[in-house]
């Protein structure tokens, strides 16, 4: 009774190991479900604009054919902002109509803050208005509270 040696066969003749052509995929798998971990916490703190707290409203939602809406939100103290950058009445009035020499198919989307005044909304929809702009939407939370 001998041993035998791994990799011979009969005879003493070595045969040729084969190599391993098969892709470990579980480190791979374990990166990407570590990235999409990653990806679905920071996305929704990705969000940026003015925090406000939006009236409540069930409506449909606006399309989202526009290509570039200027948004426009109005603070419960009454602050004007577009986009991210803060602005007076005047100074919004002011790009509005540098905006509507070139074009006034634009859509304005506004969002205030359910504590603000109305008139003040009106106001600032009224200077839109005066602008040339006449594509003008309130954004509104679309989750009701109960009892609404």
């Amino acid at each position: 009774m001998g041993a035998k040696l791994a990799g011979r066969g009969r005879g003493g003749s070595r045969r040729s190991r084969s190599v391993m052509a098969d892709i470990n995929v579980t480190p791979m798998v374990d990166v990407m479900l570590v990235l999409l971990v990653i990806f679905m916490i920071t996305a929704p703190l990705l969000s940026a604009g003015v925090a406000l707290d939006l009236p409540k409203a069930k409506a449909k939602s606006i399309s989202q054919d526009d290509s570039k809406p200027i948004e426009i939100s109005l603070t419960a103290k009454g602050d004007i902002y577009m986009g991210e950058t803060r602005v007076s009445q005047d100074r919004m009035t002011s790009m509005l109509q540098a905006i509507a020499a070139e074009t006034t198919d634009r859509r304005i989307y506004i969002k205030a803050d359910s504590k603000l005044d109305y008139g003040k909304v009106m106001g600032i929809m009224a200077a839109i208005n005066l602008a040339g702009f006449n594509k003008i939407a309130l954004i509104t939370d679309p989750t009701m509270s109960k009892g609404n």
